[in-house]
């Protein structure tokens, strides 16, 4: 038992496009942050660091820059945390993530992560308040033993629990039982939640999410001879007020991976502002007069996009398409195995209890980011009755507002902690104290 209700838990949500923070019972994250974080390998940059140190100073004072020196095994490396450090350019820093399919497999980073939520952005003591952490559907006890060992060792919190995130999403919306597609940055999946317990025998996955999307926008524009220049490759000077003239800069050290996260960057935002799902599957020969929309990209260019708003979105319905964009050919291989959505959710409804196949048809869940994209609940609805039984009555739920779409998991969460009878479900310092890590497993299903 935890008596924990006078202090608010911390709800934290680490997916693998951004990672959300705050506080429980409110109704959205009080930090939202690129879940990757850029690194420096103290070894190839020690000649180099001098002369930083003598010009990098009053940069290091604007940026406020979190360096967690871990002289650990993987030898040193300085990580920067936060879309604030990210967006500074340095040289030789990499950008890495902590997560590998979902699933934490560098847990200095992923310690990182919490700890710049919990020091910089909710500037809470962690061994004050309860902890809810997010955890995917695929996680391994393995992995949910050793965040137990990390939160109580090293934060030493009161209490913890980990929640599945197609659990939290359908407790966002109110429901006990319903089918979640929850469409990330990294992969989409699709989880059936049965009065709150996943039933993990029917969850589908796919690894494409919007992350790959923006990596097929990102090449077809490229194809196009469209050239996206990352933030920090130009300067702009104003010649008449009102006019600007776009000046180059050249930075030899910055790393191969940097440069992809700031051209990704600029990609996702041109994708979120122009793509919307196509009523109908798309091929080239209905949508090769379609209308052209502008966009204009950082360093002052307009660009027009115009078959591309409807092809990138359909990748998610049709795969296969991914293989005719020039530059995606590594995705070949794994095309095959790779479902659309429709087939996911019909693959998913059928793995489970025949009593339960109708009241899931008519609670579709969406989550997550690229959920949020325009027309996909239409999109999603219309390719489901095309493919379900009969008797079936398709509904796909969708929150109105992106915000909540967005976040569902999070906000599911913040719902989850702040209700009293579920105050008696953490499982506390004393009983990890008693029982061990293990103990997790029984606590938290």
């Amino acid at each position: 038992m935890y008596g924990g209700d006078e202090v608010s838990a911390i709800v934290i949500d680490l997916g693998s496009h951004t990672c959300k923070a705050g506080y429980a019972g409110e109704d959205a994250p009080k930090a939202v942050f690129p879940s990757v974080v850029g690194a420096i390998d103290q070894m190839d940059v020690d000649e180099t660091a001098i002369t930083e140190k003598n010009s990098g100073s009053a940069v290091d004072s604007k940026n406020i820059v979190k360096t967690l020196d871990s002289d650990k095994a993987k030898g040193k490396r300085k990580l920067f945390v936060g879309s604030q450090s990210l967006g500074f350019r340095r040289d030789h820093m990499d950008v890495l993530s902590p997560l590998k399919d979902g699933v934490i497999a560098d847990w200095e980073i992923a310690d990182c992560i919490w700890d710049h939520a919990f020091r910089e952005c909710l500037l809470v003591d962690p061994k004050e308040h309860p902890m809810l952490l997010a955890e995917p559907s695929s996680n391994t006890q393995q992995q949910r033993e050793r965040t137990a060992e990390l939160m109580f060792e090293k934060y030493k919190v009161p209490a913890l629990f980990l929640a599945k995130n197609a659990v939290l999403t359908s407790f966002a919306s109110g429901r006990a039982t319903a089918l979640v597609v929850d469409s990330g940055g990294g992969s989409t999946t699709v989880a059936p939640v049965h009065d709150g317990y996943v039933l993990q025998k029917a969850v589908a996955s796919s690894p494409i999410g919007g992350e790959f999307l923006t990596d097929c926008l990102l090449k077809s524009l490229e194809s196009k001879g469209m050239m996206i220049k990352p933030r920090y490759a130009f300067k702009r000077k104003e010649t008449r007020p009102g006019e600007y003239q776009t000046v180059d800069l050249d930075f030899p050290n910055t790393t191969e991976s940097y440069k992809l996260y700031s051209q990704r960057v600029i990609a996702s935002d041109i994708k979120e502002c122009v793509c919307r799902a196509p009523d109908t599957p798309y091929d080239e020969s209905s949508y090769s007069n379609i209308p052209m929309t502008p966009y204009e990209l950082p360093d002052g260019q307009t660009i027009e996009i115009g078959a591309d708003r409807f092809k990138i979105p359909d990748v998610l319905f049709n795969p296969s398409l991914a293989q005719t964009i020039p530059g995606m050919e590594n995705f070949a291989e794994i095309a095959p195995s790779v479902r659309g959505l429709p087939q996911m959710v019909i693959e998913s409804i059928n793995k489970c209890d025949v009593d339960i196949r109708r009241e899931l048809f008519s609670s579709i869940l969406l989550a997550g980011g690229t959920a949020s994209m325009q027309q996909l609940k239409e999109r999603l609805e219309k390719d489901l009755l095309e493919e379900s039984p009969q008797a079936a009555r398709v509904k796909v739920l969708a929150s109105g507002n992106a915000t909540e779409r967005r976040f569902s998991v999070w906000i599911g969460g913040s719902i989850l902690a702040s209700l009293g009878s579920f105050q008696q479900m953490w499982f506390s310092k004393s009983e990890y104290e008693e029982h061990g890590a293990s103990y997790i497993q029984r606590k938290c299903p």
